[in-house]
């Protein structure tokens, strides 16, 4: 699939997975584990665990942990591909 049939499809895809104020460490076996299960994920960012980096570097970040990719950030939200 390329990347805007991806993010067609994860227009429908509920956000599963929070990033708050235990950072990116806190949520990279989740993230993990729901990519094994299904092949988008949505993530959203609180305002807590950005910690002065933008939504895009700690969506990258996260992505880089997973062994993802990154289909785009909107907002506080990211959606993640395996």
């Amino acid at each position: 699939m390329n990347t805007q049939e991806l993010r067609k499809e994860a227009h429908d895809v509920d956000v599963t997975v929070w990033v708050g104020k235990s950072g990116i460490e806190a949520v990279v076996g989740e993230l993990n584990d729901q990519l094994a299960d299904r092949n988008l994920v949505k993530a959203k960012f609180l305002r807590a665990a950005l910690g002065g980096t933008t939504v895009d570097e700690a969506a990258a970040d996260l992505a880089e942990r997973v062994n993802a990719e990154l289909i785009e950030t909107r907002g506080k939200t990211a959606v993640y591909h395996r």
